[in-house]
């Protein structure tokens, strides 16, 4: 068994996603401290021809909390403010009717935690591209926030009886493969190749949100351009 753990990103990039389908299971890693400016509330989006920027707005968010305790913005115009971006972006998208309602579903999911919408994000996002990973909340299941780093991430593979583990390639200078391979883990680090499709007649923008992958490719194509990686 294939495992990756991440921290929770909302509409994250085609890396995040490739890696999620790299793997049997994928443990949304939301006991951690939450990270200012990072990627677990934003993503971009294109808009107007240009990346945009979009922010899922929380309350009183600080690095002295973990994820799993931040909550939303207690102002929920928010939500429609980013579905009318995202429909001003993409309503001419070629597949902008079959996944906005989709976008839709998952920006209106009631609830006022950001760790709760990611995950039920990414089980409708999952849903709709046909993958089987199976997601695991950290917070539900480990009881190991004590340890830190490595030795966190191992014994979450022990628990889950990982003969595997994948993580993005930013993780090379963290990780041991030797240290890996003694406890019976393959270690492995994904690189994601840069994908490019149609976005209107616009130059191509990468590294958006698969949000925006989905508004112009059909199903069948995203899945394809999910595998556009390598192992290192």
């Amino acid at each position: 068994m294939t495992l990756a753990i991440m921290q929770p990103y909302f509409m994250p990039y085609v890396g995040y996603m490739q890696l999620m389908k790299a793997v049997d299971a994928f443990v949304l890693y939301d006991d951690v401290a939450f990270i200012n400016r990072g990627w677990i509330n934003r993503n971009k989006l294109l808009i107007n021809g240009q990346e945009y920027l979009f922010t899922v707005p929380l309350k009183d968010a600080s690095q002295n909390k973990r994820i799993n305790e931040v909550h939303l913005a207690d102002d929920p115009k928010w939500r429609s403010k980013l579905l009318k971006t995202v429909e001003q972006g993409y309503r001419k998208a070629p597949y902008y009717a079959t996944v906005m309602p989709l976008t839709e579903k998952i920006i209106n999911f009631t609830t006022d935690s950001i760790a709760d919408l990611i995950h039920f994000s990414l089980v409708e996002l999952n849903q709709y591209l046909g993958l089987t990973t199976r997601l695991i909340a950290s917070s539900s299941i480990y009881d190991n926030s004590q340890l830190k780093a490595q030795e966190r991430i191992l014994d979450i593979c022990r628990q889950e009886n990982a003969t595997g583990y994948i993580n993005p390639i930013g993780g090379l200078e963290l990780y041991d493969k030797p240290t890996f391979a003694q406890a019976g883990i393959n270690l492995n680090f994904l690189k994601a190749k840069r994908v490019e499709y149609s976005q209107f007649k616009n130059d191509f923008i990468p590294w958006l949100s698969i949000l925006d992958i989905m508004m112009f490719n059909d199903v069948a194509t995203v899945r394809v351009l999910l595998d556009e990686y390598e192992l290192v």
